[in-house]
């Protein structure tokens, strides 16, 4: 199912299909790391698999050259942009996922105080496959597919969007270990 997704969207745009499924495949598999390391969690495995994959479907609408991107949206607004675009294909879990993991999730006041060009919503991660997922995906870039990020290079990469979202990643960061 999700492959057949980024096949319909990415069909034109091979480096970047790969640059996706490299960094999906990557969020995924920390994912379902976290999910396996912590059953007490209740994380169903297989959607975490799938939701990872799909997570940053959103993309290609965006601008963002230096990752193949050649849309006219800020890249700010990938998450919401794959949200819409996996609600029309049937899938709001998967859509919430997409639209909740910028950044450690953005608040509507977030949104408001730097005056990002997103709907005025509360786009925080609530259940365990959101958070997980949202967690795994700060680790791994898509401008450096071969790196993995250290907690601490996690928690730098998160202060542009203040403190709250480092502190939210610092309680994933005890809760999941890594």
């Amino acid at each position: 199912m999700w492959k057949a997704i980024i096949d319909k969207y990415y069909s034109d745009n091979e480096p970047l299909r790969q640059i996706l499924l490299t960094h999906s495949r990557s969020v995924a598999d920390m994912a379902i790391a976290v999910a396996r390391r912590h059953p007490e969690l209740g994380a169903d495995e297989d959607f975490l698999f799938e939701a990872a994959m799909l997570h940053d479907i959103g993309v290609f609408k965006t601008d963002a050259p230096g990752i193949q991107c050649f849309g006219d949206e800020p890249y700010i607004r990938h998450g919401w942009l794959g949200g819409q675009l996996l609600r029309q294909e049937g899938l709001p879990r998967h859509a919430r996922v997409a639209e909740r993991h910028t950044g450690t999730g953005l608040t509507r006041e977030a949104i408001i105080r730097q005056a990002l060009p997103l709907p005025l919503e509360d786009f925080s991660p609530e259940t365990i496959e959101e958070q997980i997922i949202c967690y795994a995906d700060k680790y791994f870039s898509k401008s450096h597919l071969e790196r993995v990020r250290t907690p601490e290079q996690v928690l730098q990469s998160l202060e542009k969007f203040g403190r709250e979202s480092v502190e939210r990643m610092k309680a994933w960061q005890l809760r999941f270990g890594w």
